[in-house]
């Protein structure tokens, strides 16, 4: 049991990375500045580190290893929340909704002009 376990974790892992490396261009074309620098090759382990300027001095920092699941956002400096775990992931979902809203707003001048 506790090998399959492991081995669903890495494969959660996995899955995040590339998502955080599509969510990184997403925010990029959206004007947004965002970096994901990954790591590993997979059979030694495999992580993650997404960082996301979203404005007004306001970044947010998504760390994913074999180690652990990390969220920290913070403004001007400081840090505002901490999340582990599910919650961490649930919070990338704000920043694809971030992402897409700001597509819409760079799509909508040239649908105005046409």
């Amino acid at each position: 049991m506790f090998p399959r376990l492991a081995e669903h974790y890495r494969s959660v892992v996995e899955d995040l990375v590339m998502s955080l490396q599509a969510l990184a261009s997403n925010l990029q074309s959206a004007g947004f500045t965002a970096t994901c620098y990954s790591c590993g090759d997979g059979r030694d382990g495999q992580g993650a580190s997404f960082v996301a300027d979203i404005g007004d001095g306001h970044m947010v920092r998504f760390l994913v290893s074999d180690f652990g699941i990390s969220w920290v956002e913070s403004r001007n400096g400081r840090e505002l929340v901490k999340l582990d775990g599910a919650e961490a992931i649930q919070e990338l979902q704000r920043m694809a909704d971030l992402a897409q809203e700001g597509q819409a707003r760079a799509m909508q001048p040239l649908a105005q002009t046409a």
